[in-house]
């Protein structure tokens, strides 16, 4: 909206050409994000705390059995903020922006409903009709993408600049695995207070880095990456910085709420779209290394059960082994959080080594 006002109003006032560049409004939307977070965040807690109380499971850690009080379905909130501030600082005439907005709302009302079916029958919705509902939703924004906007359908591979298929129409199944799988991993990751938004900061700051290096043509030409247009998306991007470090602040431990489903679920389905966007999709299993051993340790820990009727960890995902082992939370939430931070680095690097 900010945009197209001072598009309007420039002539009038030239300061406002300010806003037409894209580093401002990466770094002026973080900014206003962390400030509507800090002024908005204790009120939305207060009302969370009368309608969105978290229920424990048996199988919960008795460690985190006493958290039950604590309000859940911050996502809502964590949602809010992105639309408003997205609505208030990119240029709405991309259609990026607008599918972005559509994924994320998408996979935040799947969320919704699960974490409510929890909080009123204690049974959330099933994984089928779950799944399911992430397919729908997923595939009807890449197929927009896809067969409307003209999306790339190639794909790029880390140092090797020269290696970038076109798959066609097998790219759709493809941006679906990617999107539904990051964002089922980012929820499984979403277990200890801080744990999913502590390493999903980084995540977001480099693909926002890369969003605008991929959407200047200058920049993407001298790193020999794709010009994908991807300016606006870095906005985005740095909304999910600003949004992640201020909901970090009532959720780092010991947590004053959880995001819930209805924030993990659309999070990782957004930090998967911007890799998506950029063409740099495949650079997201090093840097999203977290999320994807979170992943694998339940997938090796329900395969070795069935198979050897032995677990491999004491619990899965991998945290809850670590915090039955003896690590406190905070120590676990910090080191996956500084991990991450590492291996979104390496996955920085790799631009440059072409």
């Amino acid at each position: 909206m900010l945009y197209h006002l001072a598009l309007y109003f420039r002539h009038l006032w030239h300061p406002l050409n300010v806003v037409h560049y894209v580093s401002f409004r990466v770094l002026a939307s973080l900014l206003s994000t962390l400030f509507f977070s800090f002024l908005f965040g204790g009120r939305f807690i207060e009302y969370s705390r009368l309608y969105f109380r978290a229920k424990s499971r048996e199988i919960t850690p008795k460690g985190q059995r006493v958290k039950e009080a604590l309000p859940t379905m911050g996502g809502v909130f964590i949602l809010a903020m992105v639309c408003i501030n997205t609505l208030l600082w990119c240029n709405l005439a991309r259609p990026a922006v607008w599918l972005m907005l559509a994924l994320l709302v998408g996979f935040g009302a799947i969320g919704a409903w699960d974490d409510w079916s929890k909080i009123s029958s204690h049974k959330g919705i099933s994984a089928f009709t779950k799944f399911s509902l992430q397919v729908l939703v997923s595939s009807s924004v890449i197929g927009l993408w896809v067969l409307v906007y003209g999306a790339q359908t190639t794909i790029t591979f880390p140092f090797l600049k020269g290696l970038q298929p076109d798959i066609g129409w097998l790219f759709i199944p493809w941006a679906l695995f990617v999107v539904i799988g990051t964002s089922n991993a980012v929820n499984l990751t979403d277990g200890l207070d801080g744990l999913a938004i502590g390493s999903l900061i980084p995540n977001f700051v480099l693909f926002s880095t890369l969003c605008y290096l991929a959407g200047n043509m200058h920049f993407a030409t001298y790193l020999h990456i794709p010009y994908a247009g991807t300016s606006e998306i870095a906005i985005i991007g740095s909304i999910f910085v600003g949004v992640s470090i201020g909901f970090l602040w009532y959720n780092a431990y010991p947590a004053q709420i959880f995001m819930g489903d209805v924030g993990s679920l659309a999070l990782g389905a957004g930090l998967a779209f911007m890799a998506l966007l950029c063409k740099q999709e495949i650079l997201l299993a090093l840097s999203g290394g977290v999320f994807v051993a979170e992943t694998l340790s339940v997938i090796l820990q329900i395969g070795s059960y069935r198979l050897r009727g032995k677990k491999i960890f004491r619990m899965a995902p991998m945290h809850h082994h670590f915090e039955l082992i003896g690590w406190q939370e905070a120590k676990i939430t910090v080191r996956f959080a500084i991990t991450s931070l590492i291996l979104c680095l390496l996955a920085l690097i790799t631009i440059k080594i072409r």
